[in-house]
């Protein structure tokens, strides 16, 4: 079993396959009813965000304090080969985890999207907006300057300085609003399972 689990996307495998199974267990009859493939939207739309709001806290918890500690010749392995895979499942994670929030907004008529102070979706609509700053932060300044301060883009030293400092602030600013968020994110489930 080891052998097999080596194997990152044998693992994944392994896990939807045993998802599957769960589903048949739990939810044999109802299926194919449209109020589960609701469920499944926000299923992936929770795997994607806990994917997202992982990395990143492994940025701003773990590389960034770990950073300056790193011996001078050990830091191309970061910048080099962990940071690029990381921002690479980052970027589409939250792309993934707004595409379907709003799709399953939609599904639900939901008006979170307005933000209209209608209960129960003023909570939640502040929740969506929170993620898609924080979307749009990753996508257009974390990424643009993540490309220059690894090399990824050609630019002087000093630009990549620049750079590099410009996508820490902005990864911190995200880190901030992933936590109002995720009150938000956890106090709609309770609302609608307390109300």
């Amino acid at each position: 079993m080891g052998k097999f689990l080596e194997n990152l996307h044998r693992a994944l495998l392994l896990g939807i396959f045993l998802m599957l199974v769960v589903v048949v267990g739990l939810h044999r009859g109802s299926v194919a009813e449209p109020v589960w493939a609701g469920y499944f939207l926000m299923y992936l739309h929770v795997f994607f965000g806990i994917l997202w709001i992982g990395l990143l806290y492994y940025f701003n918890f773990v590389q960034i304090p770990t950073m300056p500690k790193i011996p001078a010749e050990l830091k191309p392995g970061v910048s080099k080969f962990i940071a690029p895979a990381a921002l690479f499942w980052f970027r589409w994670a939250a792309a993934m985890t707004v595409l379907f929030g709003l799709i399953t907004a939609w599904r639900k008529d939901d008006i979170a999207l307005t933000l209209e102070a209608r209960e129960p979706y003023t909570v939640i609509g502040i929740g969506m907006w929170l993620a898609i700053i924080m979307a749009a932060n990753v996508w257009f300044i974390i990424w643009p300057n993540q490309q220059r301060a690894l090399g990824l883009v050609p630019a002087d030293d000093a630009s990549k300085a620049k750079s590099a400092r410009t996508a820490m602030v902005a990864s911190r600013v995200n880190t901030v609003l992933s936590i109002p968020m995720l009150y938000c994110m956890v106090m709609q489930g309770a609302a609608l399972n307390i109300g």
